[in-house]
């Protein structure tokens, strides 16, 4: 796949095979892209927990809210947790000095990737931002903010590709000269 077919491909799964499960190869290969991702003076300000079995099960009630908010995440074999951690120094000094946020747009980065990878994979994923940040750091023994969870898994059989519903271009970008 090229990327352009991976971003085509690339959806908020919401449905799993909960028969199946994630081969550790696969599941390196998503991790791997995440480590490479680009970040703020190759700083790396975060952490990967993955959780299978029963603490998937936790981490994914974790994330339930407001009736029946992320209900499919308990279907999913593998959710990875993403903590904040500090700063290198030099990315420190520029986000004071910038007044910028340099980790969450390097987790963010590093989120793409590994959900990119996971759809080059034939994998599915679903990027969650709701969830217990307390319960979910005591589950995963953290003890900085939970960014995010992404759920991981094969797409349930006959789960459709559906169609991407963007701006158009003309409306997010501009150009100058």
């Amino acid at each position: 796949m090229n990327f352009m077919e991976i971003a085509l491909a690339r959806q908020s799964c919401r449905s799993y095979d909960e028969t199946r499960p994630v081969e550790e190869e696969k599941l390196t290969a998503v991790l791997e892209a995440a480590r490479l991702a680009p970040s703020a003076c190759n700083g790396q300000p975060y952490h990967f927990t993955v959780c299978r079995g029963e603490a998937a099960a936790e981490a994914a009630r974790l994330t339930r809210g407001m009736g029946g908010m992320n209900k499919f995440a308990v279907q999913a074999p593998v959710l990875i947790v993403i903590s904040e951690r500090p700063y290198v120094k030099s990315a420190a000094l520029g986000a004071k000095v910038k007044n910028n946020d340099y980790r969450s747009m390097d987790i963010g980065i590093a989120a793409a990737y590994l959900t990119a990878e996971a759809a080059a994979q034939g994998l599915g994923t679903c990027i969650l931002g709701w969830f217990d940040d307390e319960k979910m750091r005591r589950l995963c023994g953290l003890d900085a903010p939970v960014r995010l969870v992404i759920t991981l898994g094969y797409p349930s059989e006959g789960d459709p590709l559906r169609r991407k519903v963007r701006k158009d271009l003309t409306d997010l970008v501009s150009y100058k000269e």
